[in-house]
């Protein structure tokens, strides 16, 4: 008995190391680091699930939120014995040959721009969804702001013409969001309402506040009316977070697919029914998951498992509802799909 107990107090670190640490066959002893490379990319080179990182590295949530520690020209290093990743020094300036424990861990630099930095994912899938879209109550869409009139002659808004607004404040700025109210978000098993999508049509800048207050249109995307409402332009916030497991149990429901679109492939924006107050942050990634088929044998009935298609990068999130960036996925994803923690 005394022999099993041991046994079992040996192999249990390991099975628990195994499931944190899985290496590819592929993996390389080392990558330097360049311009362009992600977190989620140097993850994927070293280890089957990109999702392993912050654990591999030890990371605790401060530097998750804040990981400006890894920069072009850095050499990762592949401990293969332990499993674990560690930073060798710049290899352009001969630090990979020295030994010291201080070049091994993730660090902050004193001397690089935290804008050197590589980011979690890549910025160019998401930046135009950053400041949009906007999910707002029936009542916040109520008292927003809305176009009354425009230039002379004019039917619609074209690009550097002048509009009329009315419910302008001069405190909020003179960056302005041309926005219309979209279809009304309901969860899909209790029915409740989670919010209004906003159809992004533009932006403008305020030139003139009053009663009535005039706008110069400096970008339209879509047809733009009398009575189309305008929403303060938030500020891009940046997306340098650790992709990571929601440290609770997440389950939502793919509720929408941005852009009207039925099906959804790598990269695309998904809207989840789930938000701030179901726990879901900024860098959670989330398992995606297609429900089973209703199948037929010798005239039963059966349902099929769920099959785990891919992972989605949470990047914006309101309180009832959250979006999420496709990172990777084997069949298309549609509506009702399931994302929940991997």
């Amino acid at each position: 008995m005394r022999k099993i107990i041991s046994l079992i107090c040996l192999v249990l670190p390991i099975l628990a190391h195994a499931d944190v640490v899985q290496i590819r066959s592929d993996a390389p002893d080392r990558h330097i680091v360049v311009k362009g490379d992600t977190l989620w990319g140097i993850s994927g080179l070293f280890y089957k699930d990109p999702l392993k990182w912050p654990n591999i590295w030890n990371i605790n949530k401060v530097s998750i939120k804040d990981p400006h520690w890894i920069y072009p020209g850095d050499v990762v290093m592949l401990d293969r014995a332990s499993g674990s990743l560690s930073i060798a020094g710049d290899a352009n300036s001969g630090d990979t040959a020295n030994s010291g424990s201080d070049k091994y861990s993730p660090r902050a630099r004193s001397s690089a721009s935290q804008h050197d930095a590589i980011t979690s994912i890549s910025f160019k899938d998401i930046d135009p969804f950053l400041s949009q879209p906007l999910v707002l109550s029936d009542d916040s869409w109520e008292n927003t702001p809305k176009i009354i009139a425009l230039q002379e002659g004019r039917v619609i808004l074209g690009r550097d013409e002048k509009a009329y607004a009315a419910g302008l404040t001069e405190a909020q700025g003179d960056k302005w969001q041309l926005v219309r109210p979209g279809k009304m978000f309901k969860d899909p098993e209790t029915g409740e309402e989670l919010g209004r999508e906003a159809i992004y049509l533009g932006q403008a800048d305020a030139i003139h506040f009053g009663e009535v207050s005039t706008l110069m249109a400096r970008k339209v995307k879509q047809e733009i009316n009398k009575g189309d409402r305008l929403y303060v332009q938030e500020a891009k916030e940046p997306m340098n977070y650790v992709p990571r497991a929601p440290s609770t149990d997440i389950k939502a429901t793919v509720i929408s697919i941005y852009s009207g679109v039925t099906l959804a492939g790598q990269n695309a924006i998904i809207t989840l029914n789930k938000g701030a107050r179901d726990g879901i942050e900024k860098g959670h990634v989330l398992a995606l998951l297609t429900k089973g088929k209703e199948v037929k044998h010798d005239g039963e009935n059966y349902t099929l498992p769920d099959e785990e298609t891919g992972k989605a990068f949470v990047f914006r999130v309101f309180d009832k509802v959250s979006y999420a960036l496709i990172m990777e996925t084997k069949v298309p994803v549609q509506v009702s799909d399931r994302a929940q923690t991997p």
